[in-house]
């Protein structure tokens, strides 16, 4: 599910950004090019998920792992329980029904604000030349930052025995960077289409199953520094929890299609713990 372009000796890699060369390794990824960019959205459309391992250079690794340690001091953590399909519960049905089942997630999270200004994260997420290969990917006009100082990139710390449940996107669309694998656990497990949300298909039964752990799932596997599409909003996913003593570190770089929009007080209140 990884898309890669070695066949480009002669592309003139352009960048808004100069220091983008030291962040990402163009030569796998020439985000400029529009034969790439169209390969890689056939992938996503087909497949619900693009994988691009070694997306970040080892600099970039080491500089945002750098600034996740040193901050980490920061991050607010939050345990919680919730249905997978992140609505309050129905009343009319059964707490044992697959609409009202509770699994667990818990971690850590530093916002845009904690994310020291000038960074590696910053860079990458303001990067024009990266905001237009993602607009051609998603099939998106624009992308536009969160107007809160909170919302825009958010590294996810889980320590050992924390998780993310079983769920659904609320958003269409997410894109997440890898910055440091646990010692074991931690993997990203999906089953794709799983319900139609436009549709109000709920897929109650299958969702049970897979609750039930009766369902095949399908797992992504990456490293350090993957690059990481992935439409939520009908797939339903989870992260397995994380064992050692190493932190899982990820990055969410969030983008809205509107301008000026802004996560809810009561959403920034839930996961960030402030406004």
């Amino acid at each position: 599910m990884s898309a890669s372009y070695d066949n480009h000796s002669s592309l003139q890699v352009r960048s808004d950004d100069d220091s983008l060369s030291s962040l990402i390794n163009l030569n796998l990824y020439p985000l400029d090019d529009p034969d790439y960019r169209a390969q890689s959205k056939e992938i996503l459309d087909q497949r619900g998920v693009l994988v691009l391992p070694n997306f970040l250079t080892e600099n970039a690794i080491s500089s945002v792992t750098r600034d996740g340690v040193e901050n980490q001091h920061l991050a607010y953590y939050t345990v919680s329980d919730h249905n997978a399909y992140l609505k309050p519960v129905d009343t009319s049905l059964d707490e044992n029904h697959p609409r009202n089942r509770r699994v667990s997630s818990s971690k850590g999270c530093i916002t845009t604000d904690q994310i020291p200004r000038g960074s590696a994260l910053h860079t990458l997420y303001e990067s024009e030349s990266l905001k237009a290969f993602l607009c051609a990917v998603l099939g998106e006009a624009n992308l536009y930052e969160y107007a809160d100082s909170l919302s825009s990139i958010n590294l996810h710390y889980a320590a050992e025995g924390q998780e993310l449940g079983w769920h659904f996107d609320n958003s269409s669309f997410a894109i997440t960077l890898l910055i440091q694998s646990p010692d074991d656990g931690g993997r990203f497990e999906y089953v794709k289409d799983v319900r139609n949300a436009d549709s109000g298909e709920m897929s109650y039964e299958r969702v049970g199953n897979i609750l039930d752990g009766s369902e095949r799932v399908q797992q992504l596997q990456m490293d350090a520094g993957t690059l990481v599409l992935f439409r939520g909003r009908n797939s339903i996913h989870r992260v397995t929890p994380t064992i050692g003593d190493t932190t899982r570190m990820l990055v969410v770089l969030a983008y809205n299609t509107e301008p000026g929009i802004a996560l809810s007080e009561s959403a920034r209140m839930t996961f960030y713990g402030r406004l």
